[in-house]
């Protein structure tokens, strides 16, 4: 088994496909709950599969924060991409491959959007750290 983090963004994802891409703040209430439902849809089958670890919506606000040296306050903000602006959640899961976590990033990217039709939205697929050679060597 093997933990894989599957994220969720806003935007900043590559193509989208054509009339997928209108942002949540434009859904319908309906639209909304039909897109949270499916999300708590997809957490109940991977956790019957035993591969549901963790899952969490992200609220759009939030503070980038940095270290500016000894006795000085923290600096906020900057000229970065913030991942309030590009992280929507994530889904963390224990599976027996690499291909499982694709399958299960591929059900997440169907999720209903405006008009109930799937949105087909690019889900990031990022296993876990598990050797440390994968960032010295």
């Amino acid at each position: 088994m093997a933990k894989y983090l599957l994220l969720k963004h806003y935007r900043g994802n590559p193509e989208p496909v054509p009339g997928t891409d209108v942002p949540m703040d434009r859904w319908t209430p309906d639209e909304v709950t039909a897109h949270m439902a499916f999300m708590g849809r997809v957490i109940d089958d991977l956790e019957q599969r035993g591969e549901f670890v963790d899952a969490q919506a992200l609220s759009p606000r939030g503070d980038f924060v940095r270290y500016d040296g000894e006795g000085r306050p923290p600096v906020t903000d900057g000229p970065f991409a913030e991942t309030k602006d590009l992280v929507a959640g994530w889904i963390v899961i224990d599976v027996d491959s690499r291909e499982r976590a694709h399958e299960a990033a591929a059900y997440l990217s169907s999720a209903p959007g405006p008009g109930g039709r799937p949105l087909h939205e690019w889900i990031e697929v990022r296993p876990f750290l598990s050797d440390s050679s994968e960032v010295t060597g």
